[in-house]
């Protein structure tokens, strides 16, 4: 059951919430002039959605498959998309809320960049780097399902 809070309805809460913080910071209201509100209704209590306990291990995962893409494809694999094609398919399998979604999207992008703006060419410690990475991520790709069920 997904109770997450919808990403539209957050920004409308916190648009609101740093209107009232700016206004209350340029106009204060003084002690004596305080008019007290009319009763209101008790709100429903907003429930979020906690990320997986799992979550840590894929976010790393995330970050290795986009070096991996990276840097496979800078040393002549030839596998054109194929990382990011595993890595929307971890995402499409999760089923994140939108904020997960983004965060695995970026760890994937960041793990990308980091090595993009290192290795113009494929030299023996890219190599290295790509087989460590493999195996890391092999790893983490095992202990996820065995660890938490999935």
């Amino acid at each position: 059951m997904n109770t997450a809070i919808p990403t539209k309805s957050l920004r409308l809460f916190c648009s609101a919430a740093l209107i009232i913080i700016l206004v209350s910071a340029f106009f204060p209201v003084h002690a004596q002039t305080q008019v007290k509100p009319a009763e209101e209704a008790p709100k429903s209590p907003i429930i979020k959605t906690l990320p997986p306990a799992y979550n840590d291990q894929m976010a790393r995962l995330a970050e290795i498959l986009g070096s991996i893409q990276y840097l496979r494809n800078l040393c002549g694999a030839g596998e054109g998309l194929l990382w990011r094609e595993q890595m929307a398919n971890i995402i499409a399998g999760e089923e994140p809320i939108e904020e997960r979604k983004a965060d695995m999207i970026s760890r994937f992008n960041r793990g990308f960049r980091a090595y993009r703006d290192i290795y113009r060419e494929c030299t023996p410690s890219a190599v290295e780097v790509v087989n460590r990475y493999m195996r890391q991520g092999k790893r983490l790709s095992g202990e996820i399902p065995n660890q938490y069920g999935r």
